[in-house]
């Protein structure tokens, strides 16, 4: 009799268990379900609202009833380039689901300067931050700063970075925005990406890095982003042989730092 009433509790706590493990995957999978809906909703606005504006750059400018000066022309014509670049840019984020996705692949390393290439994509986005009233600035104190990377995914990996930082810029706030690189010991790099943007709760910090995790942005409702530019950037980090971390204070910014290994060619003594 002992035996049949231990048997029948060892079945119950079994069924329990089973019980809750079951609600644990639906938890999970509604969670999941949650988080692919959004990107869907997500992408298809980022999508959309780049062809509509060009489709409406190029009504504005087959309309004979609007005045082609100079000056409109002009206008229209950046508008399509800027948001051509846009639209680029979205897809590429796209396909980067396959890059995060295989670790296998194909990149092409090659031994490039980081400060060089920071530099060149500083000169670009600059324009970006300048037009919204804001300064991007570089301290590229870096005395060798020589890595193996896919030169491609490494001006991307900088690119995010700053692109998410104008993301989350604060409202009323001019965005200032800084890159400095490190020499750090044991021959590796350091690259600190600083903004003054609305910075990150301690219970999302955590999870950033997370593909297709957006973290919350209080009263800030127009940003959009499909939650893998982050998740993309510690991918590529990584495979470089690096790591990637963030320093935030919310309310006040964030500071993403990198620490990548020099190439095997740096001499550089510590």
């Amino acid at each position: 009799e002992k035996d049949a009433e231990a048997m029948e509790r060892s079945v119950k706590a079994l069924n329990d268990q089973i019980a809750s493990d079951q609600r644990n995957l639906n938890t999970d999978k509604k969670k999941l379900s949650e988080m692919k809906s959004d990107f869907v909703n997500n992408m298809t606005h980022e999508l959309k609202t780049p062809i509509s504006t060009i489709s409406l750059a190029g009504q504005m400018l087959s309309d004979p009833s609007i005045s082609k000066s100079p000056t409109t022309i002009a206008h229209l014509s950046e508008v399509i380039t800027e948001e051509s670049k846009r639209l680029r840019f979205q897809v590429e984020k796209v396909l980067h689901l396959s890059v995060i996705d295989d670790a296998s692949a194909t990149l092409n390393f090659t031994e490039v300067d980081a400060n060089d290439i920071i530099s060149g994509v500083v000169n670009t986005f600059k324009l970006k931050v300048e037009k919204l009233g804001g300064r991007l600035s570089t301290n590229l104190g870096a005395t060798d700063a020589r890595v193996t990377v896919d030169e491609m995914q490494f001006t991307n990996v900088i690119f995010n970075l700053l692109d998410n930082a104008l993301k989350y810029m604060r409202e009323n706030t001019d965005p200032e925005l800084e890159i400095d690189t490190l020499d750090q010991p044991g021959n590796r790099l350091e690259i600190r990406v600083k903004d003054n943007g609305i910075g990150i709760r301690k219970e999302d910090v955590k999870r950033i890095f997370e593909k297709f995790y957006r973290v919350s942005t209080g009263n800030r409702h127009d940003v959009k982003g499909f939650g893998l530019g982050l998740a993309y950037v510690r991918k590529m980090i990584n495979v470089f042989g690096g790591t990637i971390s963030v320093e935030s204070e919310f309310g006040k910014g964030s500071t993403f730092v990198i620490d990548l290994p020099l190439s095997k060619s740096a001499s550089r003594k510590d």
